[in-house]
This record gives structure tokens, C-alpha cells and sequence, in this order.
């Protein structure tokens, strides 16, 4: 075959530091146009980027030219420094270390979408932690939960 084709879908989410220092209601979806521009910029293609006061969910299609790893670390730096630059929390602002990454299927992009565009409504019902702790399980990833994310209660 003359050339490669690919189409990837990740979701990636994590989760903020420290529980004085959230996202709130009133900038957060400023934070998040700015890390869907980050994705764009890097040369993949933002989706779906939202969540609540203590995570986010970013959805894109993957151009498989950098390591997951290292673009998770490049949004969470620019984005705490855009937070803390741009003084938008009174606490200074850190993710947690650490992340989830899940891949979807083509036939799940706007469930996906949809699921992660309306977090303030899923999150109503469900609290992040039991959220966090659903997809793990149901993507069978191994874990133990003293290791994960700090969960505000």
C-alpha cells in the first residue's frame, strides 16, 4: 500500500490540584477554548473540550506525530500558566499529575461530543470520582484507587 491512512479519536481527561483553585463557572470556558486551540495548534483536531470545577475532558481526533504523554504535559503547563497569568483563580492554579486517555470508535464521535459538552447537566448525577472510576472500569484498565486522581468530596 502506497500510503498510510488513519483516523484516531481520544479522550483525555484530568483533573485540578488543589481544591481552593478550580475551575470556575465564570473563566473555565475561557481555559478551555484555549486548550482546544493548543490541540489545534499542535496539529490535531479538538473535538470537544469542557468539564467541571475539578477535571476536563478533551476529545480529538489524533494525528499520531507526538507521543500522548507529551502533549498532555504541554496543555496542562500552558494552561496553568495561562490561569495564573492571567490571574483568573485568587489561588494559584495546578492539574494534578497523571491522566486518562480513552479511545473511541468512529460510530461514537458525537456521543462523545454530546456526553462531554454537557458535563455541568451529567455532572448533577454524578460525582467526577465515580465518573473516573466508571471508565476505568469499563475500558478494563487496571488500577489501584489509592493511585489515582485526588477526589474532592
Amino acid at each position: 500500500m502506497a500510503n498510510s491512512y488513519r483516523k484516531v479519536y481520544l479522550q483525555i481527561v484530568f483533573a485540578v490540584k488543589h481544591r481552593k483553585a478550580l475551575l470556575a463557572r465564570e473563566w473555565r470556558q475561557d481555559v478551555f477554548k484555549y486548550i482546544a486551540g493548543i490541540i489545534n495548534q499542535r496539529g490535531h483536531y479538538s473535538l470537544a473540550v469542557n468539564g467541571h470545577h475539578d477535571h476536563i475532558h478533551i476529545f480529538f481526533d489524533y494525528n499520531g506525530k507526538e507521543l500522548i504523554q507529551d502533549l498532555v504535559r504541554e496543555v496542562k503547563k500552558a494552561s496553568t500558566n495561562f490561569i495564573n497569568n492571567k490571574k483568573l483563580s485568587p489561588f494559584k492554579f495546578e492539574w494534578q499529575g497523571g491522566y486518562g486517555v480513552f479511545s473511541h470508535g468512529y460510530r461514537e464521535k458525537s456521543i462523545i461530543i454530546n456526553y462531554i459538552t454537557n458535563q455541568e447537566e451529567h455532572h448533577r448525577k454524578k460525582s467526577f470520582q465515580k465518573e473516573y472510576f466508571q471508565f476505568l472500569k469499563s475500558y478494563e484498565v487496571e488500577f489501584k484507587e489509592e493511585y489515582v486522581f485526588e477526589f474532592f468530596k
